[in-house]
């Protein structure tokens, strides 16, 4: 018979690590561990720019509220919705040859709100929506946890970037509230806030950039040498 933990995670061809099946057990334990990290492995790549001056190195997405509709808990892909101008947003993107990633909390794992496999069954609907990321690095953490990778924390950014192979100041973070812009700041990272109805007027007034929507945000960004993100 498997172990739970044999149970929990899989080996699925075309990713470079393991990601969680979606039947799958909760966690045993997610307290002070380090961010999951989804990369895609043997999958076809497209062409990349060459690295230049002013292109950023990487475009990190928050998840909830910033790509699809933030429904807390949410381990059910049929109530995946689409951000209005997300497909667009990330499709300029990757027309640049940048990589793109998402850094998301899911704290639902470690409340027992949410097993992996939840995680993965929406991440997988997302990415039937959006097409795939570069990269998903994925917080399981709860705030008294004491990782380092829950935003406003740097770690999701910090990891994302080493696994992209950039550096950390040549990336722009796009989210929806205050803690996504204070991961950007201290991984020095720059950071867009793209408000919504649950942004706090107080977190669009500590913004250094905000847009209107996500695909006004990416098209703010520069894509010609020369520029700075």
């Amino acid at each position: 018979m498997c172990s739970a933990l044999s149970r929990l995670v899989i080996e699925r061809p075309g990713y470079s690590r393991p990601v969680f099946a979606t039947p799958a057990p909760k966690a045993p334990s997610v307290t002070g561990g380090a961010p999951w990290l989804l990369t895609p492995g043997d999958r076809p790549g497209r062409p990349r720019l060459p690295v230049r001056r002013g292109i950023p190195g990487a475009v990190l997405f928050d998840r909830d509220g910033t790509l699809i509709h933030d429904v807390p808990y949410n381990g059910d892909p049929a109530r995946v919705r689409l951000i209005p101008h997300a497909r667009a947003a990330v499709d300029a993107v990757r027309e640049w040859g940048v990589p793109v990633g998402v850094v998301t909390n899911q704290s639902g794992v470690a409340r027992g709100l949410l097993t992996p496999g939840a995680v993965e069954a929406v991440r997988r609907r997302v990415e039937e929506l959006l097409g795939p990321f570069d990269i998903w690095a994925v917080c399981p953490h709860g705030p008294a946890d004491g990782c380092g990778c829950r935003k406003p924390a740097p770690g999701l950014i910090h990891a994302a970037c080493a696994a992209l192979g950039t550096a950390p100041h040549r990336a722009v973070v796009l989210g929806d509230i205050g803690a996504d812009l204070a991961a950007a700041r201290a991984a020095g990272a720059q950071g867009v806030l793209v408000p919504n109805e649950v942004t706090r007027p107080e977190e669009i007034a500590d913004a250094t950039r905000t847009a209107p929507d996500l695909l006004t945000a990416v098209r703010g960004l520069p894509t010609r040498a020369g520029g700075a993100p």
